[in-house]
Formats: structure tokens, C-alpha cells, sequence
């Protein structure tokens, strides 16, 4: 699935905004079990890191695409995803929420759609693996809030209703990770239920 342009913005922007409402249903516990180290204060402050990174890097131009899709992105950050810098930065993020993280989150969501929106996705932004264009750097947002809101809705014992839109561009970003490993056919035979998928097995692996 090549995206355009108006729907990865409309994807991130279902993403963004689930992850706000899923955020106001915490309730008070920031300090239950998120995702692995992780308590739900750490897990939302990492999830917001995935709108936060989209402002900071347009505010920092690249020079050149280093990086041409986002499933590229996705293969040379996976190593950087599971330092323990990441864990590290995760609780300095929830932190960062300070007294009133919903609201906190909440703004943030808006902030950065806005900015989307008004991108034509053709900027080039340095990102932690090198230059991209907006327009492949912007899946990869729309992905991590996917997969972290999923996190944190389970975490909260809720439902994760994720947003079709959204879904649809999470999904497809996940499918081109595991084609580009070599993993097309293990995917689809677990997919339509013929065979299982190793236990613990992860496109981001």
C-alpha cells in the first residue's frame, strides 16, 4: 500500500486523537503496569513522544532522504527501539506530562495534527536514522500511536477500538516490514489462519 498524502494525514490524525480519548480514560492509574518497564504514566509519556518527535523534527530540516519509506525507518531503528535510552526516556516523558497529563496529552494531539495539516508532506526531516520526507516519516507516527494506544487500552482493560483509517495504515505499514524481511508468507498463512506465527515473533524484530 503506497499512502497518499491526505490519507496518512487523516490516519495520523484518528491515531492522534485515539490516543488523547484513551488517555482521558487513566482514571488515576499512572502508576499501574503499562508496557514492560513501563508504568502507564511512562507508556502515554513514550506514546506522546510519537507526536512531539513530528514537531521537532520538522524544526530541524535534513539535507538529504537518507531513509525512502517508512518501512526502512522501521528497519534501522530497531535497534535503537529496544536501548535502554528508550525505557529511559519513556518515564522522562510521563514526567514531563507534569500535574495534568490529560490535558497535556490533549494539547499536544491537537498542536501536531494542526502542523500536519498544514504540510504539503514533501519537507525533508532529520530524524534519529537519518533524513526522510514528512510523508514517509508521518506512518511511522501514525503506527507507533496504533500500536502504543493498543498497549495502553490493554493495560487500562479496555477495548481498543483503533480507528479504521488508522488501522488500515498501521496494518499495511506492519505488512511491508514483514515482506521486507522475507516474511510475506508466514504473515498471510497465520493471517488467514492456516498456520500460527512463532511464539514471540515481531515485524520490528
Amino acid at each position: 500500500m503506497e499512502p497518499t498524502w491526505p490519507g496518512s494525514r487523516r490516519a495520523f490524525t484518528e491515531a492522534a486523537r485515539w490516543f488523547a480519548a484513551t488517555v482521558t480514560r487513566v482514571d488515576g492509574r499512572w502508576d499501574a503496569p503499562g508496557l514492560g518497564e513501563w508504568d502507564v504514566r511512562a507508556l502515554v509519556g513514550h506514546t506522546t513522544r510519537a507526536l512531539l518527535t513530528v514537531e521537532a523534527y520538522l524544526a530541524a530540516p535534513a539535507a538529504r532522504v537518507d531513509l525512502a519509506s517508512p518501512a526502512a525507518y522501521l528497519r534501522a531503528t530497531t535497534a535503537v527501539a529496544a536501548g535502554p535510552e528508550v525505557t529511559a526516556r519513556g518515564r522522562a516523558a510521563g514526567d514531563a506530562l507534569g500535574a495534568d497529563p490529560v490535558s497535556a496529552v490533549a494539547a499536544t494531539a491537537e498542536r501536531v495534527v494542526r502542523l500536519v495539516d498544514a504540510q504539503d508532506g514533501t519537507a525533508l526531516v532529520s530524524t534519529v536514522a537519518g533524513g526522510m520526507r514528512l510523508a514517509d516519516y508521518v506512518p511511522t507516527r501514525t503506527f507507533e500511536l496504533v500500536v502504543h494506544t493498543c498497549d495502553l487500552a490493554r493495560a487500562l482493560g479496555l477495548p481498543a477500538d483503533v480507528p479504521r483509517e488508522a488501522a488500515a495504515h498501521a496494518l499495511a505499514l506492519a505488512a511491508d516490514a514483514a515482506a521486507a524481511r522475507g516474511d510475506a508468507a508466514a504473515v498471510l498463512l497465520a493471517l488467514t489462519g492456516r498456520t500460527a506465527l512463532p511464539a514471540g515473533y515481531s515485524v520490528l524484530a
